[in-house]
């Protein structure tokens, strides 16, 4: 009788398992004491800071006229201390019935060394947003009259806008669970989630500690990014787990640890190289994407980073405490 002998993997990743766990769980940890962090600033009170298109009002953008000609010269620097200072002591238009918006809670952002400031403020009307824009005109001008825009956005907006991100995410999570115990299992299901609830914390938490240390805000671009996130962890989840059901019958004679680990190291290639090469256009958009899309690209990138980490690291380690449970 000819026994099959038993492959023997480069990678044995249930051997490194504790220490898998070990990492993961103080990210979470630190992700969580971020996420408190905010929730605990009295600037902030919400796990992340909110941006324009969740909380509503008015972005005003102005760039400068310095820095061109044939001898261009640097823009002098900008303090927002002392935008934020000029904003208070500005007196903007409004009826007699009325209190004019109060500008202390302004967030002021320079870019581009100075030569292109952004403006986050309570939501102005056009005589409002005009006061504004001629007493930055007159301060730091003179301005480019195609380089300023004013966008803005209703409280009523905002709270709809992060009403349907909330339940766009639930739902991908639910339709996930869904698609995996009808192809698998429910115990593949529990672990898909289980990466899918790492993922976004850690990706959540990465911006809660921006939020606190940078000011950094989260937009409509950041509830996509979780989407596309959760999307490409299940994927990445899911070809690990089909190798593992392959190996376990192919492999039944071996212990569960030996089938994962086989299968693990058989798509480990496979998960880094689609990893860096989705980063690629991912680089490409932090440095020639703009200032719109930097942190989205962050976010993504982050994320799938991640993504890739779970499904090889978290997942497959904790199936084999889970088929003996």
């Amino acid at each position: 009788m000819t026994v099959a002998s038993s492959p023997s993997p480069r990678f044995r990743i249930n051997r490194h398992r504790w220490l898998a766990w070990i990492g993961s769980g103080l990210a979470c940890l630190l992700s969580v004491i971020g996420l408190v962090l905010c929730w605990l600033q009295p600037s902030i009170q919400s796990p992340l800071k909110p941006g324009l298109d969740f909380t509503g009002g008015t972005q005003i953008q102005v760039v400068r006229s310095c820095g061109e000609g044939s001898q261009p010269q640097p823009c002098p620097a900008l303090s927002p201390d002392a935008i934020r200072q000029q904003l208070l002591a500005l007196r903007l238009p409004a009826p007699a019935s009325e209190q004019p918006p109060n500008l202390s809670s302004a967030g002021i952002q320079v870019l581009d060394r100075g030569r292109s400031l952004v403006l986050r403020l309570p939501t102005l009307d056009s005589d409002q947003a005009k006061a504004v824009l001629e007493d930055l005109s007159r301060s730091i001008g003179p301005l480019k009259a195609d380089g300023t825009s004013v966008d803005t956005i209703g409280p009523t907006l905002g709270s709809r806008l992060l009403q349907g991100s909330l339940i766009s995410l639930l739902v991908s999570f639910a339709a996930i669970a869904a698609y995996i115990s009808f192809r698998y299992s429910g115990v593949f299901a529990f672990l898909a989630l289980v990466c899918l609830a790492h993922d976004v914390l850690l990706t959540c938490g990465l911006f809660a500690w921006l939020g606190l240390l940078r000011g950094i805000e989260v937009d409509s671009l950041f509830a996509v990014s979780l989407i596309t996130v959760a999307g490409y962890s299940v994927t990445d989840t899911v070809v690990v787990f089909d190798r593992i059901r392959e190996q376990r019958k192919a492999l039944a004679h071996l212990p569960v640890t030996e089938q994962v680990d086989v299968a693990v190291d058989a798509t480990l290639t496979r998960s880094l190289y689609t990893s860096l090469t989705t980063l690629l256009p991912l680089l490409a958009l932090m440095f020639f994407g703009g200032s719109t899309l930097f942190w989205f690209s962050i976010a993504l990138a982050f994320g799938i980073a991640v993504g890739s980490w779970s499904s090889i690291g978290i997942a497959p380690t904790l199936l084999p405490l889970m088929v003996r449970r």
